[in-house]
């Protein structure tokens, strides 16, 4: 029998480190039945530790969002026990820093495979649920390079562009069945991402005449995100707001600072405004 439903449920993903590690904390300090899923299980430590020393319990659960089954797996074993999922938060992501020229179809398909078709059937496989109980919430971590194409990113900016594209297209339709979607948005962030971002990269295939272009460029963006840079904590934070409002904006962009590099694209930053719009043709 599931488990009697006494506080929401949230499932998220990519929970080993950084934003979904600080998130998932969160979440269990709000009082939620929390679901903190990762790949690799055997990472699983420091969120432990972290839950003990915060007073809080978190359930770890094995979800490869690179695989269908896993994540049919996963989330048929959740609905089964818990009775439901209240709030899915689509964090699970990888970097890849190189141009069209260094992205080997590898490094592309890995890069498209876990930042989009994984945040497609995570989604897909939790979406009928919710609608079908006439409720819920899904939350994703794009960043702001699903709005702003940045030097170096071509294929981590082509993934997040492209979730952004989907999860606006589903919003107004989602809304009208009762399901609310947000975008979290961040700008530069100081956890353990960006080193495996690089390290995930071969930074010798910048022969020239890019070598000495993308040295300048990874220079100035370390100063970035020294000078810059949010915590893992400071999104999760904005993560459980978007959850918990009564009335989630669809785009939250996480800092100043982030704002400052998409405003000159981004007219209305919520992103209230399209889902509106759409959501009106729809009543």
């Amino acid at each position: 029998m599931p488990k009697s439903k006494t506080a929401p449920v949230v499932l998220i993903t990519g929970t080993s480190t950084g934003v979904g590690l600080h998130t998932a904390i969160a979440f269990a300090m709000a009082g939620y039945q929390t679901i903190a899923t990762m790949r690799d299980t055997s990472k699983k430590d420091e969120l432990l530790a972290l839950a003990k020393a915060s007073g809080v319990k978190v359930k770890v659960e094995r979800l490869d969002v690179q695989k269908k089954k896993s994540i049919e797996s996963c989330v048929t074993k959740v609905l089964k026990k818990y009775g439901g999922i209240d709030v899915l938060v689509n964090n699970a992501g990888a970097g890849f820093l190189g141009g069209l020229e260094q992205t080997s179809d590898k490094d592309l398909e890995r890069t498209m495979g876990i930042n989009f078709f994984g945040v497609w059937r995570m989604t897909k496989a939790v979406f009928p649920h919710m609608r079908e109980r006439g409720s819920g919430r899904i939350i994703t971590v794009t960043s702001v390079g699903g709005l702003i194409g940045q030097p170096f990113n071509d294929a981590y900016c082509a993934a997040k562009f492209a979730v952004e594209g989907m999860m606006e297209a589903m919003a107004p339709l989602a809304k009208q069945l009762g399901v609310q979607v947000s975008l979290i948005e961040p700008g530069p962030i100081n956890t353990e991402f960006v080193n495996s971002a690089r390290a995930s990269s071969d930074l010798s295939s910048f022969t020239a005449p890019y070598d000495a272009i993308v040295a300048k460029y990874m220079g100035a963006t370390g100063n970035v995100f020294a000078t810059y840079g949010q915590t893992g904590a400071d999104i999760g934070a904005v993560i459980l707001e978007a959850a918990t409002t009564p009335l989630p904006n669809f785009r939250y962009i996480t800092s100043d600072f982030a704002r400052q590099i998409v405003a000159p694209k981004v007219v209305d930053p919520t992103g209230n405004n399209v889902v509106e719009a759409f959501a009106a043709r729809l009543a």
